[in-house]
């Protein structure tokens, strides 16, 4: 469910809650995190035309951590939640670690996306005991986790024979 706006925000309070808030797709009302995770293509699609390697998808998950972990703190106050549903930068910021080491294809992407989106909500062990961080880490690792889990199984899938 999708959280309520607070009264009278900043432009500064507007300007956290827009990416944080994956530039609206957070706001709907049904499965934001699933909606937000859509960024996954466009962002896929951005490392494979750029050709980045393992190395420049790690370097833009840091970055996008780094501006993270404050943004989803920040997000977390202002929407009155330790870790609102409408906050979803950590569902974007998996996204480089679960297309690190992948081809990058139209099916690589799906599969990525279907994988982050059953780790994400599943929470499988240890996945779980990351929200538990203070602040906007707590928000940022489990979701990076389910990247890694999800990154890991798209990588040992495409070295299967025959896919």
């Amino acid at each position: 469910m999708s959280d309520p706006d607070p009264p009278l925000l900043s432009w500064r309070d507007q300007l956290v809650l827009l990416p944080a808030e994956g530039f609206g797709t957070g706001r709907i009302p049904v499965a934001p995190g699933t909606f937000g995770s859509l960024w996954c293509f466009p962002l896929g699609w951005a490392l494979n035309h750029w050709s980045a390697g393992a190395t420049e998808c790690l370097l833009i998950w840091a970055v996008m951590m780094l501006a993270g972990v404050p943004l989803c703190r920040r997000a977390a106050e202002l929407r009155g939640r330790k870790d609102p549903g409408s906050v979803v930068w950590d569902e974007m910021t998996a996204f480089p670690l679960v297309y690190c080491f992948s081809e990058r294809t139209a099916g690589a992407l799906l599969a990525g996306f279907l994988l982050f989106r059953l780790f994400d909500i599943a929470k499988p062990w240890p996945i779980r005991r990351f929200e538990r961080l203070p602040d906007g880490w707590g928000v940022m690792a489990d979701d990076q986790i389910a990247g890694v889990f999800a990154g890991a199984l798209l990588l040992l899938v495409e070295q299967l024979p025959g896919l």
